[in-house]
């Protein structure tokens, strides 16, 4: 039995993201599924943090029957590194664009412990939303993608920016991480640096999104991996 690419989605996003790659997924013969954060959500919502999103993701690839691959984008990369820790089941984690961190280390940390100037954090540091997202995340997508995917953007909890990853499932597991050399949210700098850690890296000529960008290149590089 092929194995099970879990897919999960990056901070202000949601599974739905992932519709453009999933169906050139299926058009390879490659099984997907996503999970939702339980970081994200709207405005008038009560936010969870890293810790449970990556129990999201732990019972996502239990419940997997047979062996799975997890992607992981931007800061989802946090939550597939805490939630593959012991597993047995997963044979490969993707880092798209992501935050590959060690024991002990904090997205905020990564991020040099200052706020780009693209964070709206509210007044009482518990949230916080995108600025100019359609330069920051979505700069190499047609209009009229970056105009609906602008939409589904929600609220992030900003305390799980700050929670340090205690189990790193990527010490343990073959990783592969996909590095996006027009990415207007993490420097190229920064992915190279942290890609370091990564038992191989791939480029890709893409923005932030190459879900939304360029799903069939990204579906096929996938499936490559599985």
């Amino acid at each position: 039995m092929k194995p099970t690419l879990i897919l999960v989605h990056g901070a202000w996003h949601n599974g739905a993201g992932f519709a453009r790659l999933q169906n050139e997924l299926e058009k390879i013969g490659v099984a997907s599924k996503t999970v939702e954060l339980l970081s994200v959500g709207s405005a008038d919502t009560k936010l969870g943090d890293m810790y449970g999103d990556a129990e999201i993701v732990r019972s996502a690839i239990e419940s997997v029957d047979g062996n799975c691959v997890v992607l992981g984008h931007s800061y989802g990369g946090l939550a597939i590194t805490q939630a593959s820790a012991g597993s047995k089941k997963v044979q490969r984690l993707i880092f798209l664009t992501a935050f590959m961190l060690d024991e002990g280390e904090t997205l905020y940390a990564a991020c040099g412990s200052v706020d780009p100037a693209w964070w709206n954090v509210a007044a009482d540091k518990s949230r916080l939303t995108a600025d100019t997202p359609e330069n920051i995340f979505y700069n190499k997508c047609s209009p009229e993608i970056t105009s609906e995917a602008v939409a589904t953007l929600r609220t992030q909890s900003l305390p799980a920016f700050n929670q340090p990853i205690t189990k790193v499932g990527w010490k343990e597991i073959p990783s592969t991480y996909i590095i996006c050399e027009q990415d207007n949210a993490i420097p190229v700098f920064a992915q190279e640096a942290m890609s370091a850690r990564a038992s191989e890296q791939i480029r890709m000529n893409s923005d932030h999104s190459p879900f939304l960008s360029a799903p069939r290149e990204l579906a096929e590089i996938s499936a490559k991996l599985m």
